[in-house]
């Protein structure tokens, strides 16, 4: 059966869809031989630019080999935004020490953690529970004291 160009020239104006063909990779071994996993693995991360999600997720599961045992005892990863990693603190006066010495624990994480692409630490203390939604909430109230009783 023959192709009619024209037709399908009109078809593809018609409904805007035209017909791509689909490129085979050839692979460097023949099909059948068995491949070693890490250089699958690799292969994907190259191919779907995977390397700074890993770096960061990396950074997120070794962090208190990364900073020390002691800041990595009082501190915990939260979120990593822009270039912004934010670190939750046991205490405020944690938060407040690790502020001043921002700058060299960035220096050290850049270097232990070259992926991750950290551009500047953000320490916050620990977050007490919301009293302003919940079931036991009063409009105009003076805060925890009027949610029980």
């Amino acid at each position: 059966m023959k192709r009619d160009l024209a037709h399908d020239l009109f078809q593809s104006y018609k409904t805007g869809f035209t017909k791509k063909k689909k490129v085979i990779e050839e692979r460097s071994q023949t099909p059948g031989d068995p491949t070693l996993i890490a250089s699958v693995l690799s292969e994907l991360i190259q191919q779907r630019d995977w390397d700074a999600g890993l770096a960061e997720g990396t950074l997120f599961a070794t962090w208190a080999q990364v900073v020390g045992p002691e800041i990595g005892q009082h501190t915990t990863p939260l979120s990593m935004l822009d270039g912004r990693l934010l670190v939750q603190c046991s205490s405020t006066a944690w938060a407040t020490q690790l502020n001043l010495v921002g700058p060299s624990l960035l220096e050290k994480i850049r270097s232990s953690a070259p992926g991750a692409l950290v551009e500047s630490l953000d320490f916050i203390g620990p977050q007490a529970p919301s009293w302003k939604r919940g079931l036991r909430t009063i409009s105009n109230g003076r805060g925890p004291r009027d949610t029980y009783g």
